[in-house]
């Protein structure tokens, strides 16, 4: 371990869109990660994988997610004969916190996992694929995808352990405190290694109303205002070009000015609740930062902040949910909406399980098209990052546009630290790292991104990007979320072969309005062989597509 080797804190949140927070632009106040980006630095060309556990286990990791076995969820096997799918990080492809421990790192992990079989999740284990299997020494949080935020399916270390009632975003940092105290009254020369992984924002969308109600009226203007509104003040902030235009809206998505003001009504609402669900995520997250600076560990400490593990869920359909029992595979549109506004006032409470419509997620992911899961676009994989270090961040609150990948952070965090990756970890010998290390950016806006060439694929939908030009397939583009399918109907099968390509210049069209592949064919044969190279190497074939999966279980249970 070096000499005087900084802490690092790695903070990832939930589904969270590109436009949401202020730090980025948007209208949902996070002053925490305002100060953050203002002594650190903004990088607004970062990506994940499209969907939350392929995300996390990228991070990780620094490999690519079909590379490392999470082509879709470790607690749903996509599929027991591929490896790319099998759900089951090898044990040659270590992770953040078995590579840090081996070089003397104290490591701890609160929030959401994510990447724990099933099977593997109860007390009686096996524990090798739970958090201190994978390098941690404690762990507080959940083990699954998603949890409710006041019943949480709560594991301390190696066992479940009884929710005392409060919103798991207390519970958490209270927790990784702890760990922090005990460990600095025991060896303050000793640096930690701090996972904080909220299940904010994930559905289901709660919190105390005091936080709720800050923005009451506040989103009255509707989802296509909130858009315009944002847009700007990226422009504004330096966050996206000068000449950047919104795309048109979604044609699922209604005019804000064509609702009933009763639907307004709701709709604004379920912006409120998630709003206000940020900003109190962005409290917590300040409330840890202000224990480090407090106890004299912050200027040591190197901190990476995603904010989103994927772009804003489509999961709430087009008229966002309530209640799990009263969705729109079980009623029709009319008694649908009757009863959730019969509801209304259940939205954020321990009581219901909302997300938001629609219309909200597009307008959180401004100003790309799109949402999670789709891996073909900018909207389902572009997700802020903010790096802070105070004792080397000399260029604070700047902009940094070079292209990133999550699979990137590991390898950043490694040499910036001066650690190289042990060439065995418990005996097994260990694969090499796919991502590329950002610290060449850090005090260089102008460098040349190195990070030059990475696919994307999740549930059929796929692309890939190399040095600014980007070639993209939707699968099922017709069917934003599975949500609205009704009882009994099934998805129709669509051939990987019958997907329309997309062709983008990504340097002078960043948020893909103009779909260049007729224009250029040869670019999109290049970009297509690239991509079929790059599926090869990384387990990404057989394709397997999740809607082949819904076609034989519900949903509700695996999309997460």
């Amino acid at each position: 371990m070096p000499k005087d080797a900084p802490n690092v804190v790695w903070i990832i949140l939930d589904d969270v869109g590109f436009g949401a927070s202020a730090t980025f632009g948007g209208l949902i106040k996070t002053p925490n990660f305002d100060t953050l980006a203002n002594q650190g630095l903004r990088y607004t060309n970062f990506h994940t994988a499209g969907i939350c556990a392929p995300t996390r286990a990228s991070l990780l990791t620094g490999r690519n997610h079909h590379y490392v076995h999470e082509g879709g969820f470790s607690h749903v096997r996509m599929s027991a004969g591929f490896p790319g799918y099998d759900g089951r990080i090898p044990a040659d492809k270590g992770t953040v916190a078995e590579i840090l421990r081996e070089n003397g790192y104290n490591t701890f992990a609160v929030g959401k996992y994510g990447l724990t079989p099933d099977e593997d999740a109860t007390d009686a284990g096996p524990f090798d694929r739970w958090p201190l299997g994978k390098g941690f020494d404690h762990f507080f949080g959940f083990l699954g995808s998603a949890t409710d935020q006041y019943k949480p399916d709560l594991v301390e270390d190696n066992a479940h352990v009884k929710p005392d009632g409060r919103h798991l975003n207390e519970q958490i940092t209270d927790k990784a405190i702890s760990f922090l105290n005990r460990q600095h009254k025991a060896a303050p020369d000793k640096p930690f290694f701090l996972y904080y992984a909220p299940g904010a924002t994930h559905s289901p969308h709660q919190v105390a109303t005091e936080w709720s109600n800050l923005y009451k009226g506040q989103f009255d203007s509707g989802w296509d205002d909130f858009r315009e509104k944002v847009i700007e003040r990226q422009k504004k902030l330096g966050i996206i070009p000068a000449y950047a235009k919104l795309p048109e809206r979604n044609t699922r998505i209604p005019a804000w000015s064509s609702l009933k003001p009763e639907e307004r009504k709701l709709y604004a609402r379920f912006m409120e609740v998630y709003a206000g669900y940020l900003t109190y995520t962005d409290q917590e997250v300040g409330r840890l930062i202000g224990h480090l600076k407090q106890s004299g560990q912050l200027d040591n400490t190197l901190v990476f902040v995603i904010i989103g593990d994927n772009g804003a869920s489509k999961e709430g359909t087009v008229y966002g949910t309530i209640d799990a029992q009263n969705s729109a595979r079980t009623a029709t549109e009319e008694a649908y909406l009757k009863k959730n506004l019969e509801d209304i006032d259940d939205i954020g409470t321990p009581e219901a399980a909302a997300n938001y419509p629609l219309g909200w997620a597009q307008a959180a992911n401004t100003p790309f098209k799109y949402w999670k899961q789709d891996a073909n676009s900018e909207g389902g994989t572009r997700n802020p990052l903010i790096v802070f270090y105070p004792k080397g961040i000399k260029d604070k609150g700047a902009i940094r546009n070079q292209y990133g990948h999550v699979i990137d952070v590991l390898p950043t965090t490694l040499e910036y630290i001066g650690i190289k990756l042990p060439e065995y970890i418990r005996g097994i010998k260990q694969d090499t790292l796919q991502g590329t290390s950002l610290v060449y950016s850090f005090n260089d806006a102008k460098a040349p991104s190195k990070h030059n060439l990475q696919h994307f694929y999740i549930f059929g939908a796929r692309s890939v990007y190399n040095n600014g030009w980007k070639a993209e397939a939707a699968h099922h583009p017709d069917n934003v979320e599975l949500g609205n399918f009704k009882a009994g109907q099934t998805i129709a099968d669509q051939s990987f072969d019958e997907d329309i390509w997309e062709l983008y210049n990504l340097t002078t069209d960043f948020n893909e309005r103009t779909d260049l592949a007729k224009k250029n064919l040869e670019k999109l044969k290049e970009l297509k062989a690239l991509f079929e190279i790059q599926a090869k190497k990384n387990n990404v074939y057989p394709f397997i597509d999740w809607y082949d999966v819904y076609n034989q279980r519900l949903h509700q249970n695996y999309i997460k």
